[in-house]
């Protein structure tokens, strides 16, 4: 009897992982697929602390038509992830991006829309006055441009998007192992690699067809394992739940000129920000950074809402951006010198969103060797080694 084909192996049960699975198994019925995960809590999982958002509003190519078919994914996850009767909602509020521009950053956004706008995004350009008649309490001193989301854009509950997808999965016959991926069996012919096995920190073994990198902050440890260098660190990000009496009627998610972000969440708000470089260590504790409230936070966000100067931060928490720091988009696909191990990392705070189309791309690269619903080359692993960075000028 001919030897049984090994299942493709998944290195992560997040949100990318899980969607990849999905994918797989749905394209393909019965394709054995495993998925390993070392925490089934996700208690320390990017997936799980994110702050769930969409948008359409990016300076490249491929990642508006990545969200694209990400929100309408989104706005159809109840059917297509329904499961045994239980039609998950996500709680997909279209509440839109704002982003605002100083006379510095006017000719960006503009090139920005007009590629948005190829791509069929609905997004427009509000001037001074048209900002403050729709949102009359912010502060515009300073801003001349505004580029608003109208649908497609807004946010969601990223937990459950997370274990819908793993539900779905598990009822497809994705099997979830709940271990720790310690190494990989590689073996090399003519200059090529090949995984054999995924070696796991109980002590077993799981012999694979392929195995995918989907180890979110820590996926450098899992490439170099096979010899395979990767620019992914984790980089802590804080987000601060606020209470405040100001009214903020048809508050969108808001992007400051200082970069920091805000939106609504149940009857407060959630808002964070990028520290400078020199304060952004790899793999910084956990620990929300309350002192940056105080200092930077607050006094900015009282700038532009001046009813915010009444704001209370409720509570905070922390949670890792697996960073490229390449060029902050994902890293997706085969790398060349290894036939069988994909890459899916690197997302830089924008997995959520787009894992739908990241876990269709790859689940179609694996079983038939292409791309065929959307070419994702662009975000392949060659770019790194040609120097050839794919810019994304709106990274939050």
């Amino acid at each position: 009897m001919p030897a049984e084909t090994p299942p493709i192996v998944v290195i992560g049960g997040g949100v990318i992982g899980s969607a990849i699975a999905y994918f797989l198994t749905l394209q393909q019925p019965g394709c054995a697929v495993v998925v390993v995960e070392r925490d089934p809590t996700y208690a320390r999982a990017s997936s799980a602390l994110s702050a769930s958002s969409i948008r359409q509003q990016f300076s490249t190519d491929i990642n508006v038509q990545i969200s694209a078919y990400g929100i309408d994914f989104l706005r159809n996850v109840n059917t297509l992830l329904a499961c045994s009767g239980d039609a998950p909602d996500v709680g997909l509020h279209e509440g839109g991006y704002l982003y605002l521009a100083t006379a510095a950053g006017e000719a960006t956004l503009r090139e920005n829309h007009a590629l948005q706008k190829r791509h069929g995004a609905d997004v427009a350009l509000l001037g001074p006055q048209q900002l403050a008649g729709r949102f009359p309490w912010l502060a515009l001193q300073d801003v001349v441009l505004g580029s608003l989301g109208l649908s497609g854009e807004g946010w969601f509950d990223g937990y459950l998007l997370l274990t819908a997808l793993r539900k779905k999965a598990q009822s497809q016959g994705v099997r979830y192992v709940a271990d720790e991926a310690v190494g990989l069996d590689v073996v090399a012919s003519d200059g090529v690699r090949h995984v054999r096995a995924v070696r796991l920190k109980s002590g077993g073994e799981l012999p694979c067809r392929f195995a995918v990198n989907a180890g979110g902050p820590w996926a450098a440890a899992i490439a170099g394992w096979a010899g395979i260098g990767l620019p992914v660190v984790g980089k802590r990000r804080t987000v601060f739940h606020l209470a405040s009496p100001a009214a903020l009627p048809g508050c969108p998610l808001l992007i400051d000129t200082s970069g920091i972000w805000l939106r609504p969440e149940g009857s407060g708000f959630i808002c964070g920000f990028a520290p400078q470089a020199g304060d952004d260590a790899d793999f910084a504790p956990l620990e929300p950074e309350h002192h940056a409230f105080e200092d930077h936070v607050w006094p900015a966000l009282a700038e532009r809402i001046p009813g915010f100067e009444a704001l209370r931060m409720q509570g905070a928490w922390a949670g890792y951006y697996e960073m490229n720091t390449f060029d902050h988009n994902a890293i997706v696909g085969l790398h060349p010198t290894c036939d069988n191990l994909v890459f899916a990392n690197g997302f830089s705070g924008h997995g959520l969103q787009q894992c739908p189309a990241v876990g269709r791309g790859l689940a179609e690269l694996m079983l038939t060797g292409r791309y065929q619903s959307l070419d994702l080359s662009p975000l392949s692993i060659e770019r790194i080694a040609r120097n050839q960075p794919l810019l994304e000028k709106n990274v939050i």
